[in-house]
């Protein structure tokens, strides 16, 4: 995110009441695409990208002390490993619809709507991101989603984005130059 960002202060608001960081997956945090690499014995490996620098940001969430997950319509061991090494609080994969995973997160994290960020790129996020109190649509997201959100990040997803969005909330609560001095390789 660039040092140059102006943050409204609605916007600056909003972000500074997040306690809790949700995404999607596939577009989010990757670039939505789907590499199958075929095997000799007839299945396919499902092969994964993920971006370091959002890796970053959610190590930087983690050490802010926000809790973070993902809810995706997808299965994938490679999530499972990366969210498990980004230390993710909530991993709920196969979710046809989204919503029924989101208010158990709610009920099990003890926050409100208004605590939640959600970051979405596709139809299937704009439930969720019509009742959370920041909606982050990545820069790449279809129309109907940008509209749906608070903020769009610059970053393209599986480029940043969710990074952008972790900078937008540590520095509305005015704890990112502290985060910069605990952040971790």
């Amino acid at each position: 995110m660039a040092g140059l960002l102006k943050i409204s202060p609605a916007l600056k608001k909003r972000a500074a009441q997040i306690n809790l960081l949700l995404m999607d997956v596939d577009g989010t945090m990757t670039d939505g695409s789907v590499t199958l690499l075929s095997q000799t014995d007839g299945t396919a490996l499902e092969i994964k990208t993920f971006d370091a620098h959002d890796g970053q940001g959610l190590t930087l969430a983690h050490t802010a002390g926000l809790l973070t997950g993902c809810i995706t319509g997808r299965e994938s061991a490679a999530l499972l490993r990366r969210a498990r090494e980004m230390k993710m609080d909530f991993i709920y994969m196969k979710q046809p619809l989204k919503m029924p995973a989101y208010e158990e997160i709610l009920a099990n994290a003890g926050v409100s709507d208004s605590a939640v960020a959600y970051i979405g790129d596709d139809l299937p996020d704009i439930p969720l991101m019509r009742r959370v109190g920041l909606a982050v649509a990545v820069g790449d997201a279809v129309p109907e989603v940008k509209t749906a959100a608070h903020y769009t990040t610059k970053a393209l997803a599986g480029h940043g984005a969710v990074r952008e969005a972790v900078e937008l909330i540590l520095k509305s609560k005015e704890i990112w130059e502290a985060m910069i001095v605990k952040a971790r390789a």
